[in-house]
């Protein structure tokens, strides 16, 4: 993936979200708010970290109203400080309440994700290693996640089931065996494409290097034993290492020589970055 988000992804995300959320109408917000009210308001961050997400929430303030323009104070990947202005929204008071509450999940998820991405990508400054996402995704918001990643300064892994090969335990046993499974999966593969072979013990690599694997995972391996599979591999194909990536693990994982390190948490248990919109003036 590069590193933009397209559009298409941004307006059917939008859309699903609305129609959940939204459904006929916001019942509070027509009753109590005239028709000609307007505003202006501001997206506040309440807490320090990564932004992530700005077009997103434009594009949900514009779909329920055209007539409400937003301008980004801060930009995608910008530290940002608890009290800064991340935008300012201006528009019909009605569309901006409407739009609120699913402007910011949007902007507050993903700049979690960014936050949390950045966080690991720093505790492995200095080291080969990058961080990379993993499938383990809000179904239908997978996009916007691997971008999130992308903005924290952190890589993609595969982007679903259909743009890498990744052997796992249970295709080698539904194979009946590591070797079976890579010629299986070479035979058939885009001749453009990689193989990658989970591990799960040092004989694991072994097989999967015989059986010329691009890619080695590492799975849930020790930091004894990841060493030891990192000087056996010696530089002959690429080595992630996965299972129970910690914050406070990353670092020694790092170190002991891996390209790759994938964090499913990232994705699957990043906390929101909490953001809050508030209203700054009204008229009409």
């Amino acid at each position: 993936m590069d590193g933009t988000l397209p559009g298409w992804v941004v307006q059917e995300a939008v859309a699903r979200a609305l129609a959940e959320d939204v459904g006929p109408g916001d019942v509070t917000t027509l009753a109590i708010v005239g028709k000609t009210s307007q505003c202006t308001a501001e997206v506040v961050a309440k807490a320090d970290g990564v932004i992530a997400g700005l077009a997103v929430a434009q594009a949900t303030f514009a779909a329920v109203d055209p007539r409400v323009t937003s301008e980004a104070v801060a930009a995608d990947g910008d530290r940002v400080k608890a009290g800064s202005v991340v935008a300012r929204v201006q528009g019909p008071t009605r569309a901006v309440l409407t739009a609120e509450r699913t402007a910011l999940n949007f902007l507050q998820r993903m700049s979690g994700i960014a936050t949390l991405t950045a966080r690991y990508a720093s505790a492995v400054e200095g080291t080969t290693a990058l961080i990379c996402d993993t499938r383990k995704t809000v179904p239908g918001l997978r996009l916007l996640d691997k971008y999130s990643v992308r903005v924290g300064g952190g890589e993609n892994h595969r982007t679903g089931l259909f743009d890498g090969v990744l052997i796992k335990d249970n295709h080698i046993r539904a194979a009946g065996g590591l070797r079976e499974a890579v010629e299986r999966a070479r035979r058939s593969a885009h001749h453009l494409a990689k193989i990658e072979v989970e591990a799960q013990s040092l004989p694991q690599v072994e097989e999967a290097l015989t059986a010329g694997a691009d890619v080695i995972m590492l799975d849930n391996l020790g930091l004894a034993e990841i060493r030891r599979a990192v000087n056996l591999i010696g530089g002959r194909c690429l080595v992630e290492a996965s299972g129970g990536v910690t914050l406070e693990t990353v670092r020694e994982l790092a170190e002991c020589g891996v390209d790759l390190i994938s964090v499913g948490a990232l994705t699957h248990s990043s906390a929101a970055l909490d953001l809050s919109l508030e209203i700054r003036d009204t008229a009409g």
